[in-house]
This record gives C-alpha cells, sequence and structure tokens, in this order.
C-alpha cells in the first residue's frame, strides 16, 4: 500500500541536518507499517522496539541518558548490534515512556549519525502530560503527523495509479476545463462513494480492495471505534471518560445542525463550556477530532482573526464517522432526497480531512452576521480561499456569493459533483472542482 509520506521520509533520511523524527498519528492510520515498511525498503537493517509489547523496555530509558548504553543495551535486547548509518531504530508507541521522549534530543546531540525515528497513537497526550523529570525535546527532532489514506492514497491502493498519472497530466499542463472523461468522472464518483464507507483507514481499506464486502468493513470499523473508547479509559483522567463519551457520540448531532456549530449545552443539558472543555481538548490532542474555528474577518494571518468560542467538529475519518453515526452504506450510496443531509455532512467531513493532510492544519469558516456561511478558508500565501461544499451537483450558494460579494477574493472554490471549470466574473475568478479530484487541487493553485 502507497502511503505518499514515504517520500517524506526518503527526503528526512537524506538530510545533512537530520534529527530524530517523530512521527504522531491516530492508532491504526498506519504508522507501525510505514516505518518498517521504509526501514525494511531503505537501511540494511531496521530495529524495531514496541513500548507497549516489550516488557522491561522503558527500563533501559530510566537509568540515565547514556546514549551509548542505551545503543549497547538495545543492541542486546534483540541480540543483533545497532550500526549508525546502516540501521533504522524505531521506538514505537513512544508516550508511554515519556524519559524516552527525552532521550531523543541526546540522540540528536550524542549520535546524530544514527537514523532514529519514533511514533506513537497518543503522543499529543503525553506531550501534555510530561513531568518535571522529563521534557520534550524541542528544537532536537522532526516531526511529521500521518493521517488515515487519503482519497489520492485510496484512488493508489484501488490500482488507480494511471487514472491519477492521467488526471495530475491533463491539470499540469493547464487542461482545468475537461481533465477528465465522463467514463473516468463515473469510476471516480463509484470510488468517492466507496470511501465513504471504508474511509481511510489502512486495515479497512486493504479488506475493501480484496473484497468489497460492507459486512467486513463496518466490522473492522467497529473494532477501531472501540479501541478508541478503550484508550478513553485506559490514559484519560477518569474524571473525563463519561464528558468524553458524551462529546464523542455527539459529533453527528452537531454536524447536523443548521449552522453546525459546537453547542457545549447540545451535549449534555445542563454542562456548560467549563465543563467540557477539557475533555473536549483530550480528544483534539489526541488527533481524533478537529476542530475549526470561525473568523469574522478573513485577513491574513486567519490565525489571529479566530473566534475561539465559535467553532465546528469534525471527525478524524470519514468512514469512522459514518459508521459511529449509524450511516449505512446504503445510505451513503442512494441519492435521494431523503439522504440528502447525511451525504452532506459526509461530503463536509471529506474535504475537511482531505485539507488536513494536504497543510496539516485545520482550515477556518465563515459566518457572517446574519445566516450567510461559507464551510471553509484556507490561507494560500497572502490569499485567503474561501471554499464552499455541496454533496450534489446543485452548486447554487447564497453564502459563497455573499462572501465574493464582500471581500473579492482573487480566487474561490465550490466543490461538488459537476465537472471542473474554471470562470471569471466582476468578483475574481471561481473555480468549480469535482470533490474527486480535491486531492489535485493544490497542482492549479500552487502551480
Amino acid at each position: 500500500m502507497r502511503r505518499l509520506a514515504y517520500e517524506k521520509l526518503l527526503r528526512w533520511k537524506d538530510r545533512s541536518d537530520r534529527k530524530p523524527l517523530i512521527m504522531q498519528g491516530v492508532r491504526q492510520c498506519g504508522k507501525t507499517w510505514l516505518l518498517k515498511n521504509f526501514g525494511e525498503n531503505e537501511f540494511e537493517d531496521c530495529a524495531y522496539f514496541n513500548f507497549e509489547t516489550i516488557t522491561g523496555l522503558s527500563e533501559i530509558f530510566e537509568k540515565d541518558l547514556d546514549i551509548n548504553r542505551i545503543i549497547i543495551e538495545l543492541s542486546a535486547l534483540r541480540r543483533k548490534a545497532i550500526t549508525a548509518g546502516k540501521t533504522l531504530l524505531i521506538l514505537d508507541e513512544i508516550q508511554i515512556c515519556p524519559r524516552a521522549i527525552t532521550a531523543l534530543k541526546y540522540f540528536a546531540e550524542d549520535m546524530p549519525q544514527l537514523h532514529v525515528a519514533a511514533a506513537g497513537s497518543l503522543l499529543g497526550i503525553a506531550l501534555s502530560q510530561m513531568g518535571q523529570n522529563t521534557s520534550f525535546p524541542v528544537g532536537k527532532v522532526h516531526t511529521l503527523t500521518l493521517y488515515p489514506l487519503n482519497f489520492h492514497e485510496y484512488l493508489l491502493a484501488n490500482g488507480e495509479e494511471l487514472l491519477c498519472r492521467y488526471i495530475e497530466d491533463k491539470i499540469a499542463g493547464g487542461d482545468i476545463s475537461a481533465p477528465i472523461s465522463t467514463s473516468f468522472g463515473e469510476r471516480l464518483d463509484t470510488l468517492l462513494r466507496h470511501y465513504y464507507i471504508t474511509g481511510g483507514m489502512p486495515s479497512v481499506v486493504k479488506s475493501w480492495t480484496e473484497k468489497h464486502d460492507v459486512e467486513e468493513a463496518d466490522f473492522l470499523l467497529d473494532n477501531i471505534l472501540s479501541d478508541y473508547e478503550k484508550d478513553f479509559v485506559k490514559y484519560a483522567p477518569k474524571n473525563e471518560y463519561p464528558k468524553l463519551m458524551l462529546i464523542w457520540n455527539g459529533i453527528a448531532v452537531q454536524l447536523a445542525k443548521e449552522n453546525k456549530k459546537f453547542v457545549f449545552t447540545h451535549v449534555k443539558s445542563g454542562l456548560r463550556a467549563r465543563d467540557l472543555e477539557d475533555a473536549l481538548y483530550w480528544l483534539i490532542s489526541a488527533g481524533l477530532i478537529h476542530k475549526v474555528e470561525k473568523v469574522e474577518k478573513p485577513h491574513i494571518p486567519l490565525s489571529a482573526y479566530a473566534d475561539l468560542t465559535f467553532f465546528k467538529i469534525y471527525l478524524c475519518d470519514v468512514g469512522l464517522l459514518r459508521k459511529k453515526s449509524g450511516f449505512t452504506a446504503q445510505a451513503v450510496i442512494d441519492r435521494t432526497e431523503k439522504t440528502s443531509d447525511i451525504r452532506g455532512i459526509l461530503a463536509e467531513n471529506f474535504v475537511l480531512t482531505e485539507l488536513v493532510a494536504d497543510s496539516g492544519a485545520s482550515p477556518y469558516y465563515w459566518r457572517s452576521e446574519g445566516r450567510a456561511e461559507v464551510d471553509f478558508l484556507i490561507q494560500n500565501g497572502m490569499d485567503v480561499i474561501p471554499i464552499e461544499v455541496k454533496s450534489g451537483v446543485n452548486t447554487h450558494s447564497r453564502s459563497l456569493a455573499e462572501y465574493r460579494k464582500r471581500y473579492r477574493p482573487a480566487l474561490a472554490m465550490r466543490l461538488s459533483l459537476n465537472s471542473m471549470n474554471m470562470h471569471n466574473d466582476d468578483k475574481g475568478q471561481i473555480y468549480e472542482i469535482p470533490l474527486t479530484l480535491l486531492w489535485a487541487s493544490g497542482m492549479i493553485f500552487r502551480g
């Protein structure tokens, strides 16, 4: 299974100023597989250690942070020498041992020639809870966040490498008005609906490509959701668990509201922001949900104009959202009026995760004093690009029209099931981009 992050790992491997790498990402998004695959392909040797499964591993780091001693003991533990320049050292589930996180600083300073990669599913939580005898190695590590497979990677997993190359060549050649034929468009549309069903978790995608079995996909998604909820019990403060579950179970309800704003009192009557803020922050730090804040003025930088109290939340994976919310596969496939709300929720969550995977940061959204609301805003250099999401072919949007009338953005995007098109009007340039080609749209804006 090809992951686009592999290219980033190659660049890290060959950097002259290389430091230990920390790979973050939610549980079961493919971190361990990717690092092992990278180590086996690009190094003579791959030394893999998992703090969750190897008894006594943490003790090696608890004694002191003498890197030479640590390497000798790790070598003895695996019965094979760890050699700088030849071995990739992988420290998995490193969040279990904060001292090992601190040790990365000394790997960078005392043994920079050794390639060290650390991974963890709840690193965001662990880093926020590091105690007095531990510290994060600021400036001494490179970081990389791995997400579930985005739609581009999903296409590759389904054997569509030639189609992806065809699309990239068309767009790179400037042929925006008709980048793909109708037959290819229909194939992409079917694959997008399948992606809404499975999401991008590698185990689910692998099963789907082999069997196309909805029941099997649902079974695997249920297991992943169950594992996440077990993490709530295992790692979250005990008094936060009930609140975590209230927020976790209410995501679809919040997204189904007309303005989609997250309202604390809608989680449970009587609970206020101060009651739930810590639980919400835990889920964000764990990477399980994304917070999209409102801006009233789309100025640069967007972060300076964000309203921290007015926001929407989305799940980390569209397939998990579908399963968690009880949306059946048939509800995704049917394009009837009674499923339009469901498809709209999935389309928005899909776009959000695509944008996050592309930039590594959550976008913002805009809402006027009245009812006008633009789904997402992204910062592109000195420009702010408004993005409107439509789950069907009807692209009429009063909110985007209102935004463009007020702020005259140089460029705007409308995502739907329509064919790709670009045109100018008295408010600037607007791109009509199929949801299926969002992954390739960056080539237009970044050249």
